[in-house]
């Protein structure tokens, strides 16, 4: 969707909900930024200039149950490339409680069950309050960005449908089905679940798995566990296992594709308010016998009031070479007004035993001022120092306005 578009649609909301009832409330964020990069593409230096505008409009009628929202973007860059762009990622009105059984959702919004999410320009319904079971369904036009704004064709449609436990404290079950179209021909059809279950007020289950009907198999699915015996400790592990599948019109459904396992385990403890600690393996399973091991240590450090400090360490072994590393960030609040802080990333890698280690570093300088109670300047800049570039600064500064 381009800019004029975006800005009509915006515009348009802001109008609707300023005629609106005499009850209606109008809020939401205003960000304006300006950022400079190197285009991954062409190799161009790039500058942007980009304004983010999301609005909510709420108690539209007099009981409260009809509220407008929207979101989008548009930018400008200069440079090699004068190109104009805009996004609308969400323009809705939402209707809750209709007889205190449905909230219904139209226009453009994001959608998701267990099964997958998309962006569509349609309807969703929530049925609710009719016992333990509660049932939602969307429909409408897929919405798909490229580069340079919207790509697909008008036709494609997506539809899920979902039913789910509902009034039960402790547990948490979901049933999905989700279809797209391509025009006239299925592009992807999904059955999907989920699940969450806590016990004995210390342990967190949890769990999701996809089926791809059109390739008859299972295309992702997740086991896990979380044991938090004190607030300070928390345990976590879990199983991963994946099987890539494509649209059915996509040239890669065609390709051979390899599966996927990944197994983790990690524990988080605070030792007081100054230190906290984490502490991480991960095992990667790859076709053809190919592993990678990964593991990971982590501090947060807080020596004084307004100083925090974090340090990740970070080493992988198995296929494709070793790499180590690590992360580390300072964080310093100068006063209510204004925070400061900076990092370095270092990681040094061997892609295999014939070549020699290369280096990748990042250094980054940010900082935040409130200008007001909603007002606030931001901004960071970064440079990335590694095989591809000697030199390549970015950066970013941002005006934000809450109304």
């Amino acid at each position: 969707m381009g800019l004029k578009r975006v800005s009509i649609a915006l515009s348009a909301f802001m109008l609707l909900g300023a005629g609106a009832a005499w009850s209606a409330e109008i809020s939401g964020k205003s960000s304006t930024q300006l950022l400079w990069y190197n285009n991954e593409f062409t190799e161009d230096r790039v500058f942007e200039a980009a304004q983010y505008l999301r609005v909510n409009v709420t108690k539209v009628d007099k009981e409260g149950k009809l509220s407008f929202f929207a979101y989008g973007r548009a930018a400008q860059t200069f440079g090699a490339d004068h190109d104009t762009t805009g996004r609308l990622y969400y323009f809705y009105a939402d209707y809750r409680d209709l007889a205190d059984k449905a909230d219904i959702r139209f226009g453009r919004q994001f959608a998701s069950n267990a099964s997958g999410n998309v962006l569509l320009d349609g309807l969703k319904v929530d049925l609710k309050n009719i016992g333990p079971v509660g049932f939602s369904s969307f429909v409408g036009r897929d919405v798909v960005y490229g580069l340079n704004g919207e790509i697909g064709n008008t036709f494609n449609t997506d539809l899920g449908i979902s039913a789910y436990l509902a009034g039960f404290r402790k547990t948490d079950l979901e049933l999905s089905w989700l279809r797209k179209w391509e025009q006239s021909e299925i592009t992807r059809d999904i059955l999907g679940g989920s699940f969450k279950q806590y016990l004995f007020n210390t342990v967190k289950l949890y769990g999701n798995t996809k089926y791809d009907l059109v390739s008859e198999s299972f295309t992702e699915s997740l086991v896990g566990a979380k044991v938090f015996p004190t607030a300070d400790l928390v345990v976590t592990a879990e199983y991963y296992k994946s099987y890539p599948t494509f649209d059915t019109t996509s040239i890669y459904s065609v390709f051979a594709v390899n599966k996927f396992q990944e197994a983790l385990a990690r524990v988080d403890y605070t030792v007081s308010e100054k230190l906290a600690l984490n502490l991480g393996y991960n095992r990667q399973w790859l076709d053809e016998g190919d592993n990678i091991d990964q593991y990971h240590i982590g501090a947060a450090i807080s020596p004084i009031k307004h100083l925090k400090l974090n340090i990740e360490l970070d080493n992988q072994t198995g296929y494709y070479g070793n790499t180590k590393g690590f992360m580390a960030d300072v964080d310093y609040e100068i006063s209510k007004e204004a925070q400061v802080a900076c990092g370095v990333t270092y990681d040094v890698y061997q892609r295999d035993a014939l070549t020699h280690d290369e280096i990748a570093r990042r250094y980054w300088l940010g900082g935040k001022y409130k200008l007001a109670k909603n007002m606030a300047l931001s901004g960071r800049v970064q440079n990335d120092v590694n095989a591809r570039y000697s030199e390549n600064v970015s950066g970013r500064l941002v005006f934000d306005y809450d109304f």
